[in-house]
């Protein structure tokens, strides 16, 4: 059987004696064949997998340029090579245009030139068909490429609409989601306002995906993370030499963003400096790079987004009253989470099958007294916080449910001052705030030990023994003040 981890070479001479050496030399590195005539070596390159020919030029009826130009007409990726002990330069010329003979090895050779000569042409073998492979790669290229982007861009166009934004049915966030839609269409700026964390971003995802500019770039810039100059510089650009450090030309994410979207994040915080700079790309649609004297225009939606009060912003005199009109030709606010309890557990859920996904830690979901801790807490942070504490609970949690022992203590107290106990006595109580909340003191007193007890149940996950040791309570003494309250697992309401 052929051994074909090694190359073949066919050694072809009508001197047995010769075939035998240079089979003997080559054996130990090539699968060798050999041949005493070109007929003989024609059916071998028929049956084998042959790399390289090695052909004596004077054979009787047929020469070696002769069996080789058969050779190269049947088999030309064959690499092909003449032992002769006659050279001529017509000859040499007349074989390479025929033939192709890609190397002649005069009589008497040397052993390791010959070995050297069959190492170099097998590797210009693979060379060739590694060559002739990607040759044929690259004509299916584009369209494959094409296919590929195409699949990929519709796979992010999807993973951004609007129905992506996650929410429960009737949540605040379907009001803003239909008029963001309606705009998506129209090639004017758009102003997102909302709190840290209420999802700006992927609203602006939302808005380029769902308009004509959807198969063009998106990019985002954070306005209050930088300085003016390196602001500058991201988004118009920079001539070599500009400044200190400024080694090459930098192309900014306006002009590289040409026929796209760009968002414009904390757009509130930028000086105004740079306000003036930005309204003029607004006004004009125009670009200048900092070092340059030419202006370039560029087509780019803008999409701004802050978490400050522009208006009163404007009223105060750090903003521009003109470059906020120029922003805010269509104003769109997300609620923050506090305002939308109701997509608390639907965004949790989706949360956690991401995260568990991410960190191959699968999960069955959420107790019931977690998800009425996450429903009672206000969320300063909306859903990136949510997310931190969902990340959290997963690190820590050592069965197939996330219970409330895991929370945070931030989350607990919070959910707890929240809770909402009834009393017999005076009806259901307002949501615990121990500043700032008026009334007689019978009242506060109560709402403070209404708060200590939900927090020390859930924490305990309502071991109401642990709970009563805990507090220096009798389990009698913790039931009837659970009873006067209203206290029961799953009461903590949303505020």
């Amino acid at each position: 059987m052929t051994d074909t981890t090694r190359p073949g070479i066919l050694v072809v001479d009508d001197e047995p004696r010769s075939v035998e050496v240079i089979a003997r030399l080559l054996d130990e590195e090539f699968e060798v064949f050999t041949a005493l005539s070109a007929e003989e070596g024609l059916r071998l390159l028929e049956t084998e997998w042959i790399q390289v020919v090695f052909s004596d030029q004077r054979m009787p009826e047929v020469s070696g340029v002769e069996f080789l130009t058969q050779v190269r007409e049947r088999w030309p990726e064959v690499v092909r090579i003449v032992i002769t002990g006659y050279i001529d330069p017509e000859d040499i010329i007349g074989a390479i245009n025929t033939a192709g003979i890609h190397q002649f090895i005069t009589k008497p050779w040397h052993p390791d030139h010959l070995l050297l000569t069959a190492r170099n042409a097998a590797k210009m073998y693979q060379l060739q068909r590694e060559h002739d492979r990607l040759t044929n790669e690259l004509k299916l290229l584009p369209p494959v490429a094409e296919t590929r982007v195409a699949s990929k861009r519709e796979r992010v166009r999807q993973s951004y609409r609007f129905d992506g934004l996650v929410r429960a049915e009737g949540s605040p966030v379907e009001e803003v989601c239909r008029q963001a839609e309606r705009v998506a269409g129209f090639n004017v700026p758009v102003l997102v306002l909302g709190e840290t964390g209420t999802g700006k971003e992927l609203l602006a995802r939302a808005i380029h995906y769902g308009s004509p500019r959807s198969d063009q770039p998106f990019y985002c810039e954070n306005c209050g993370a930088i300085p003016d100059e390196l602001l500058e510089s991201e988004l118009f650009g920079h001539k070599k030499g500009a400044f200190t450090g400024a080694h090459s030309n930098r192309l900014g994410l306006l002009e590289q963003a040409d026929g796209g979207t760009i968002f414009l994040d904390e757009i509130g915080d930028i000086s105004p400096a740079f306000q003036v700079r930005l309204l003029r790309f607004l006004q004009e649609g125009e670009i200048r790079p900092v070092g340059s004297n030419e202006t370039r225009r560029v087509d780019v939606r803008v999409v701004a987004a802050t978490h400050r009060d522009l208006t009163a912003e404007v009223k105060a005199g750090r903003f521009r009253e003109d470059l906020y009109y120029r922003l805010s030709t269509m104003t769109l606010t997300m609620p923050p989470l506090r305002d939308r309890p109701d997509d608390i557990p639907v965004l949790a859920r989706h949360i956690l099958d991401r995260l568990s996904v991410a960190h191959g830690k699968p999960v069955a979901g959420f107790a019931p007294d977690t998800l009425a801790c996450l429903e009672a807490y206000g969320w300063p942070g909306n859903v990136r916080e949510l997310q931190n504490e969902i990340m959290r609970m997963l690190v820590l949690c050592e069965g197939d449910t996330l219970g409330a022992e895991l929370l945070s203590d931030q989350v607990l107290r919070g959910a707890a001052l929240n809770a909402r106990p009834a009393s017999p006595e005076d009806g259901p109580l307002p949501p615990l705030d121990l500043i700032g909340q008026g009334g007689p003191l019978k009242s506060r007193i109560e709402r403070v030990e209404a708060g200590i007890l939900m927090e020390t149940l859930v924490r305990c996950r309502w071991n109401k023994s642990k709970a009563a040791d805990e507090l220096g309570l009798s389990r009698m003494g913790l039931r009837a003040k659970l009873e006067r309250y209203g206290i029961e697992r799953g009461s903590a309401q949303r505020h």
